[in-house]
């Protein structure tokens, strides 16, 4: 999907049609807390991405409006409601596709090599049927990319953004993928894309010139993957059911937190929040909890601890009890010199959990 939270609030709100859109957190006219989720096409043109800290699109979107540009619209995350929008859209799909994988709330994957003796040509028709029937009855776009395994039909789906469709047959898959910055290949981060740079590899094409060998050497066993990919070579198949390995919450706080009275009560409400999503995720229990603590320099510590006897996850006061007692013992040494020697003040607390029956 376009833009998928920014395109679901521009059909809400009419008024605000081509307009730079910004959902996340509230800015506070640059003083918020947390990170955007989604910018609509015209709030990037200003600069402003997912995961950019709230407060420095609000900054960029004052500049532009400084030069005379349109004002940018900040909007609350209303993520109940999105999810509804997600599940009509994949029923959508299912219409269309019998093997659909949900890889999150705004893609999926589509198995469509058996629907015709010319499945490229069967494939395209189906994507366009599918674009327009999401435009007619959610009024939103999709982009989509139509290649010979998942590795490629990813990158492909972001070639045309937005409301783009490319087909890349599996013959062509090499060539497609030649000319792009090997950041493009999933799974290729800034630590592996500036090595591969210091070796003089920035594109793909020019990746392909290590062995396997030499890329197991460079990464690991990672680098047999990337062998692979940088091919477009990719043998994952769709998952068309998944099971949560963890359930958890975060909170961001408006001023960050040194008072212990405040955190704890922060974390206490945190964790029934957890409990509850647990039970309303339809487990019985969980054996583990993980805690995330973000100080105001952004220093990141998580600790965990797994319990003797699963928690149950079925709402009652002893639970509740056992929970609160796992997370005050992992959050206490972050009260003194054992895990914040400095009294760094906290930013962010965050629980999950884990190992869930």
């Amino acid at each position: 999907m376009d833009a998928f939270f920014a395109g679901i609030e521009e059909r809400r709100h009419p008024r605000l049609a081509g307009a730079p859109i910004v959902v996340g957190a509230d800015p506070l006219n640059g003083r918020g807390r947390g990170v955007v989720s989604t910018a609509s096409y015209a709030a990037r043109a200003y600069g402003i991405r997912s995961a950019l800290p709230i407060g420095r699109a609000w900054r960029l979107a004052e500049a532009a409006r400084a030069k005379g540009l349109p004002p940018a619209a900040f909007l609350e995350v209303d993520m109940p409601h999105y999810a509804e929008v997600s599940r009509r859209v994949m029923a959508i799909l299912r219409r269309h596709v019998k093997e659909v994988e949900e890889a999150s709330v705004d893609e999926a994957f589509l198995d469509l090599s058996s629907v015709a003796a010319d499945p490229w040509a069967r494939a395209e028709g189906v994507a366009r049927e599918i674009k327009a029937a999401i435009l007619r009855e959610e009024g939103l776009t999709a982009s989509v990319g139509i290649g010979p395994n998942k590795l490629v039909a990813k990158i492909a789906s972001d070639r045309e953004k937005p409301d783009g469709l490319t087909l890349v047959r599996g013959e062509e898959a090499a060539d497609f993928l030649a000319p792009l910055p090997v950041r493009a290949i999933p799974g290729v981060g800034p630590k592996t894309e500036a090595r591969l740079a210091a070796l003089g590899a920035r594109a793909v094409g020019d990746a392909r010139r290590f062995s396997g060998d030499e890329l197991r050497k460079l990464f690991g066993k990672g680098g047999a993957d990337l062998y692979e990919k940088l091919r477009g070579r990719d043998e994952a198949p769709l998952v068309l059911a998944w099971e949560a390995k963890s359930v958890g919450e975060q909170e961001t706080f408006a001023l960050d937190a040194r008072d212990p009275k405040f955190l704890r009560a922060r974390l206490a409400a945190i964790a029934d929040g957890v409990l509850a999503r647990v039970k309303e995720g339809g487990f019985r229990s969980f054996r583990g909890v993980a805690l995330t603590v973000r100080f105001a320099d952004f220093t990141t510590v998580s600790r965990a601890t797994t319990f003797d006897q699963p928690i149950p996850a079925d709402g009652s006061p002893a639970a509740r009890e056992a929970m609160q007692f796992a997370v005050l013992r992992l959050f206490m040494p972050f009260l003194d010199r054992r895990m914040n020697p400095d009294r760094k003040a906290v930013r962010l607390v965050g629980l999950r959990a884990e190992k869930l029956a």
